[in-house]
């Protein structure tokens, strides 16, 4: 007897074509029934791949694909669904077509250009609007032949598009993935078989809900396929998923499902299966709404304000749904049946948990765009500043601090709702009156945020990188109020960031981002505080360095050109705290020791040569130049502080190249006229701080340019400089920028918005004259 595979089709295929045309003329259920009969055999035989007949290829050739498609049109007559009388012959009629172009690209095409996967799109966006206005909560109500109707239906989709683009890009722009999704989420709603089955269950039981899986599992195969296509910038999915997958996050919180012992006891595999598709659909649900809200805009600003309706007629906003999974979502108690042995139980567990995280991810993004803020902090809430998403998230921050300082346990029970606060709300504190609000009552989170829990050695750096990040967002508005760098103050925060451990080497592999943004929140809080300043210089109870020589040892070891950078902003803000004082205010004189005690703490050749370091490297950055120059010149106004910025200008850009010296009548090195190194490009490398002063009052062939305001500060610094310094070292700078001074005077003369510059560059070139002069 020959295999089924080495039937020869095209009779059979003829005969298909025929009863199409006879149906054009007239719709009887006789033809219908010889149709159902014939397609089934075609897609039986079809079913056989590597037959000795290459059924695929020789019936792709043919009139079957148009054939197929005038069928299902015919079928449907001109409904969107088919009647019940038509769903076997339609049913057939589709497995023919998913057959068919399985693995066959030459199909595929045939199939796409006589129109048969719309075809499919349109028979299941028929389905689709089927579901009632608002969806309900339970499954969509579809007899087993339509459940087959659907099923094989997505089966077409998935086969004619997985490796081919043409079919993909076609059902991306008919918004396939939509439809589909819509049609999944309906007909399985995860875990909602648990309130369906009896006692004991029936047959039909187990077929419709294996019908109901199917569906779920194909849909999330043809999504998936979908997404593989070779242009990235094709978006598959978009916002308008949101209500279909949301609401079934609450499936995972309490209450809990219901009890399922009877399938365990009777169909112990359609159990196993049906959780896994539970899962397989959370587990993509999760995914999706990650990816889309962290690559597209149009989804973070739905999710912050679309709503759903896990309960028929009673919406809900989607994101108040994800945090309610984040918070409340739990492990299914089916999970611990016998059924599922431990290695699977655990692995699911885990899989949940990365749930959590990328929706952690997702809500972070969402409060991260800009856009969100008008629908995400509420400015009529009068009691809670902010509204409940603010009120949520620094219930979880203070909740979370609690536990630890309960149980001891840095860990904590739930330290991923802390994580996810925290950078929530740091995302979202972009105005002064925001941070105030969350350091003034009712919230005032400052103790909270400097506790043990957050800020301590052995606090998880996720977590870290969460409360620094909301610190430093917060601090960056200290100059605008004054709540925030006393309310900091009075819970001692720069110490506690110091005793912390984040400028640690210990802390280096890992901690890049974290050390930054506790370099932030110094940078910010000494700007606006003395108080601060003495806290970061002025050594503690000696159980650890203090913050300044931490900063100045990880500025030091750090490869990073930001940390390098930014803890070096932090330098010049701690000059200018110590030096500009508000004269106005009596300070007492115990803070005038401390003052005085600080200036000292400073007056090192360590922290004078990373302030002249910052000006050497930052050849593309004239804001740091300008910062660098500011303080040195600060600096040269003590008698203490000349000489060692003197000695500093040349010292070397940490990686850079040696600089060019001559040795001093006492020993010390001196700089010669510079003779910088260049670059492939031509254009000057500054081997240390001399270099890029010149560069800067040049002006010529640098990487940007240099505003007047920093070549007239770079003036500024030269006078001052030789306030208490003098010899031979002084002497070789005056000698490699006067000739640039004058340079600059002949240029900038006549051009307009550079007369300060000339008056500043002339001043210098008189005042250092006079004084060699004097000397001689």
């Amino acid at each position: 007897m020959a295999s089924p595979a080495a039937v020869d089709l095209l009779p059979l295929q003829r005969d298909l074509h025929q009863l199409s045309q006879d149906l054009t003329k007239a719709d009887d259920d006789e033809s219908w029934s010889k149709v159902e009969s014939l397609a089934r055999e075609i897609a039986n035989h079809l079913r056989v791949r590597n037959a000795p007949v290459d059924n695929h290829t020789i019936l792709g050739k043919t009139e079957l694909p148009q054939t197929l498609t005038s069928l299902l049109s015919l079928g449907l007559k001109g409904s969107h669904l088919p009647v019940d009388a038509r769903t076997p012959p339609v049913l057939e009629i589709l497995r023919v077509g998913a057959n068919l172009c399985m693995d066959h690209d030459e199909n595929r095409a045939a199939l796409l250009e006589v129109g048969f996967p719309q075809s499919v799109i349109s028979l299941l966006e028929g389905y689709a609007e089927t579901i009632p206005s608002p969806p309900a909560p339970t499954p969509l109500p579809l007899s087993i032949p339509h459940l087959k109707v659907v099923r094989t239906s997505i089966g077409v989709l998935l086969n004619a598009s997985i490796g081919y683009d043409a079919v993909k890009f076609r059902l991306i722009s008919l918004e396939a993935a939509l439809t589909i999704i819509k049609l999944s989420s309906t007909i399985y709603p995860p875990t909602s078989w648990t309130s369906q089955q009896t006692s004991p269950p029936k047959a039909d039981f187990v077929e419709e809900w294996g019908l109901r899986s199917g569906i779920s599992n194909w849909s999330w195969r043809t999504i998936s396929a979908l997404k593989d296509v070779q242009d990235e910038s094709l978006q598959v999915t978009n916002s308008d998923i949101l209500p279909w997958l949301t609401p079934h996050l609450l499936k995972y919180c309490p209450p809990s499902a219901a009890d399922v012992t009877v399938v365990v006891d009777v169909e112990p595999d359609l159990l196993d299966t049906l959780v896994q598709t539970d899962f397989d659909f959370l587990e993509e649900s999760c995914t999706i709404i990650e990816s889309l809200s962290l690559d597209v805009e149009d989804f973070r600003l739905e999710l912050a304000r679309a709503k759903c309706y896990p309960e028929s007629e009673k919406p809900a906003h989607c994101l108040t749904i994800v945090l309610d999974f984040i918070e409340r979502g739990s492990y299914p108690a089916v999970w611990n049946n016998p059924l599922f042995d431990e290695t699977e139980r655990k692995n699911k567990e885990k899989a949940f948990d990365i749930c959590k995280a990328a929706l952690v991810k997702a809500v972070v993004e969402v409060f991260a765009e800009e856009k969100n803020e008008d629908a995400l902090w509420n400015n009529t809430d009068t009691e809670h500043p902010g509204g409940a998403l603010v009120l949520r998230f620094v219930e979880w921050i203070s909740d979370y601090a609690k536990s630890v300082q309960a149980e001891k346990d840095h860990q904590g029970p739930r330290y991923d709702m802390a994580i996810c606060a925290s950078l929530s709300l740091g995302n979202l504190v972009r105005k002064v009156q925001f941070a105030t609000a969350l350091l003034s009552p009712p919230y005032s989170l400052a103790p909270v945020l400097a506790s043990d829990p957050f800020l301590s050695p052995s606090t998880d750096i996720k977590l870290k990188h969460g409360i620094l990040g909301l610190l430093k967002h917060l601090s960056q508005f200290s100059k605008l109020s004054h709540v925030i760098p006393t309310t900091f103050a009075g819970v001692h925060i720069i110490d506690r960031i110091t005793t912390s451990g984040v400028w640690d080497d210990k802390s280096d592999a890992m901690a890049d981002v974290v050390q930054l943004s506790a370099i932030g929140i110094a940078k910010h809080l000494c700007n606006a505080s003395l108080d601060h300043t003495l806290a970061l210089i002025l050594p503690g109870d000696g159980s650890h360095p203090s913050g300044l020589a931490q900063l100045l040892a990880l500025i030091k070891r750090s490869d990073s050109v930001s940390i390098k950078s930014e803890g070096s902003r932090v330098l010049v803000n701690v000059v200018k705290s110590l030096w500009v004082i508000d004269r106005s205010v009596d300070m007492s004189e115990e803070k005038q020791k401390k003052r005085d005690q600080a200036i000292s703490l400073v007056l090192t050749t360590d922290f004078v040569t990373t302030l002249a370091t910052l000006v050497g490297r930052s050849n593309k950055y004239p804001i740091l130049v300008n910062e660098g120059i500011v303080a040195l010149s600060l600096l040269s106004t003590h008698k203490l502080g000349g000489p060692l910025v003197l000695e500093a200008l040349t010292a070397p850009v940490n990686g850079g190249l040696q600089a060019d010296t001559t040795l001093s009548a006492n020993g010390a090195p001196s700089p010669v006229l510079p003779t910088p190194s260049s670059r492939n490009d031509g254009l000057p490398v500054p081997r240390h701080a001399l270099d890029m002063l010149i560069f800067a009052l040049r002006n010529v062939d640098n990487p940007v340019n240099f505003p007047v305001e920093v070549r007239v500060n770079a003036c500024t610094f030269f006078l001052q400089l030789s306030r208490f310094t003098s010899g031979t070292a002084l002497v070789k700078v005056q000698e490699a920028v006067i000739p640039v001074l004058e340079q600059v005077v002949e240029d900038s003369q006549d051009v307009m918005g550079e007369e300060k510059l000339v008056k500043a560059a002339t001043l210098l070139i008189e005042n250092w004259k006079r004084k060699q002069s004097q000397q001689s």
